[in-house]
């Protein structure tokens, strides 16, 4: 018997077994579940999250902030080199279609960020933006990463930039939007850690690392977060071609305690890490008034491996979350890259993924579909209830009718509760002969009749928010 008759025969005999009749549906269901790493949001958490979205785009427009949209997709050759060896290969890839299907190349791929198409829509699009030019996405973005806790291959981005400003303005006042965008959130004890690009590459010629080696340098360096100082030592040295002694000192001096002090002792003899330590200096400077101390402060071990940043950059980090829940910094000559007018840049994005479970939720299970609803008490007063429900939509309340097959009192009550109602319309034979209809408080239970025509302006009346 081949191995794989056995399996399936194996199988059936265990779905037949008493206390496995319910095994076969579980497998089943299965197939249902989405694609690992991506997720369905049902209606309580999709509310959950446009409100924290519109919180979001809130903040953001008052620092004057403008909109973007870019298609999901972009040409393979704009988004590949942009991001590092490391960040190259998770990038979905589409392959070829119709006649070069068979080919098995690919021509497209989905947006790794939304920088880079940034960049591109920059470049395309140059003459006809403001100067300088601050613009802000809200999108998903795609990555072929293994999934984790909060990381996932699908998840949406919350980005802001600005294009053509090299002010050091612009850096704080990106700092400045993100800030008060988790704090309008509720994110608790968010911190930003700060670094610079030149104070990296200062620190590599500080230790006399070949240029040719520092972009690898770099990207190991960067999973100081992720793996044990010995580790980050033994691949700077087996992969990187550093030597002993060299990746020692670099790891030793970037996980002291005292991290800033050594940092800025080593890089006394380095004018670029100087320039670095300039530009941190002027960062904190510019927040300081509006930014907590605690808040903010010189990360030196913060490295963030993606090739195109070239000046500023930072991480936030919240408790009870690892990695960090937004990031960005400088990335001027990207646009270049891309084969538009070199204009520098900044920008930041808040990872909203990361960021909802740290968030307190005090209606979190409650959620509420409608805020009336409307009954239908029998077939020939379906119309009417209709027509009923109609008037108050008009008024501005969320309105759902009854569409059940029964028309049981008990049950459309119930199915008023489960909607999450307020009030409940009830509309019967006795309500049509009398020209009016009755109002249930769906928390209280308290019951008042009014006249029909009254009934929209008085509900429109219930249901406005206290002021």
């Amino acid at each position: 018997m081949r191995l794989v008759g056995y399996r399936d025969t194996a199988r059936c005999a265990l779905l037949a077994a008493p206390g496995f009749r319910d095994y076969g549906r579980m497998a089943s269901l299965k197939q249902f579940e989405p694609a690992s790493g991506t997720r369905d949001f049902l209606a309580a958490e999709h509310e959950r999250r446009e409100r924290a979205f519109a919180t979001i785009r809130e903040v953001f427009g008052r620092y004057g902030f403008q909109p973007l949209q870019t298609p999901a997709f972009e040409r393979l050759d704009v988004l590949t080199g942009k991001y590092g060896d490391e960040g190259d290969k998770l990038i979905f890839k589409i392959l070829r279609r119709g006649e070069h299907e068979a080919t098995g190349e690919a021509d497209l791929a989905l947006r790794y960020d939304l920088t880079v198409p940034l960049a591109r829509a920059a470049a395309a699009y140059g003459s006809q933006l403001p100067s300088p030019y601050k613009r802000y996405a809200i999108a998903p973005v795609w990555r072929a990463d293994r999934p984790g806790k909060g990381r996932y291959r699908e998840f949406v981005q919350c980005d802001l930039d600005i294009v053509g400003s090299s002010s050091p303005l612009s850096d704080a006042e990106v700092v400045l939007a993100l800030h008060d965008a988790l704090d309008a959130l509720g994110v608790p004890e968010f911190r930003f850690l700060l670094n610079s690009r030149h104070v990296l590459f200062g620190l590599l010629e500080a230790y006399n690392v070949p240029e040719g080696l520092g972009s690898g340098v770099l990207i190991t360096l960067d999973k100081l977060d992720k793996l044990s100082p010995e580790a980050v030592v033994g691949e700077l040295v087996a992969n990187r071609g550093l030597s002993q002694d060299v990746a020692q000192g670099l790891v030793d001096d970037l996980t002291s305690p005292d991290a800033v002090e050594r940092i800025r002792g080593e890089l006394k003899s380095s004018e670029m890490g100087q320039a670095g330590l300039a530009e941190v200096d002027r960062l904190l400077e510019l927040t300081k008034d509006a930014i907590p101390a605690e808040r903010i402060g010189f990360t030196p071990n913060l490295v963030r491996g993606l090739d195109y940043y070239t000046g500023i950059i930072f991480e936030v980090a919240a408790p009870g979350m690892p990695g960090s829940i937004a990031s960005g910094g400088r990335y001027d000559g990207l646009i270049a890259r891309l084969g538009g007018k070199d204009s520098p840049a900044c920008g930041g994005s808040l990872g909203i993924e990361r960021i909802l479970p740290l968030l307190e939720q005090a209606d979190q299970g409650s959620y509420s579909q409608v805020d009336v609803a409307v009954t239908v008490m029998g077939e020939d007063l379906s119309a009417d209830s209709f027509r009923l429900a109609a008037e108050i939509r008009r008024a501005g309340i969320r309105t759902g009718v009854y569409l059940g097959s029964s028309g049981k009192f008990a049950k459309q009550m119930k199915w008023a509760s489960d909607q999450g109602a307020s009030f409940c319309v009830i509309y019967g034979k006795a309500e049509h002969d009398a020209g009016m209809v009755t109002l249930r408080d769906m928390e209280s239970g308290e019951q008042v009749q009014v006249p029909l025509d009254q009934a929209a302006a008085e509900l429109a009346r219930r249901c406005a928010p206290s002021s």
